[in-house]
């Protein structure tokens, strides 16, 4: 069977250039906002910001350190169930020391990031700045609108399912190297 993913992508939204030219943009930012930082801690939370962090840290002119989290509010749908789950933790005995920037593929309800920013700080972090790669405000839960504050944003994006650059539909298109709009037939079955 040759199988074709991109025969699934009903337009591409962001392309490799517009991605490269957000990371330089965000990483010159974070460069900026850190270099008097000591213990810079950049969190990539898996899988789907992998290739965003990965471009990212390369981007950065300071020196940091890198963490990973792996947590979900998703399970294999498409919409929050507003819990975080934590399946990998961050384990630091010297995370009050550490300014944590916590580097996402997408912000949409807002649930797992909001949560997790409480949750850092309730481990005693000393800050603790989102960045995401997409940004949808317009589908920020009620409870959250207002509330959460995204310090570095590379696009904002209209409210489609979005897939590629890390982005999945269960598990499958992370590998594309844009950010394309998944066909509605193929998650609406």
């Amino acid at each position: 069977m040759n199988y074709n993913m991109e025969n699934d992508i009903a337009e591409v939204l962001l392309s490799e250039e517009q991605i490269a030219e957000i990371v330089k943009r965000i990483g010159k930012q974070i460069s900026e906002d850190y270099r008097e930082s000591e213990h810079l801690v950049l969190l990539c939370i898996l899988k789907g910001s992998a290739p965003f962090f990965g471009d990212l840290v390369k981007s950065l002119e300071i020196p940091c350190e890198f963490e990973f989290m792996r947590v979900s509010s998703y399970g294999s749908g498409t919409v929050s169930s507003g819990e975080l789950n934590i399946i990998l933790d961050i384990n630091r005995k010297d995370i009050a020391e550490c300014d944590i920037v916590v580097i996402e593929d997408i912000i949409d309800s807002g649930n797992t990031l909001y949560n997790l920013k409480q949750y850092l700080y309730n481990k005693g972090a000393k800050s603790v700045k989102l960045c995401t790669l997409l940004d949808k405000p317009d589908r920020r839960a009620e409870h959250i609108k207002g509330k959460l504050e995204v310090d570095y944003s590379g696009a904002v994006i209209p409210d489609e399912f979005v897939v590629g650059y890390g982005l999945d539909y269960n598990e499958k298109y992370r590998n594309l190297p844009y950010v394309g709009i998944l066909k509605r037939e193929v998650y609406e079955k």
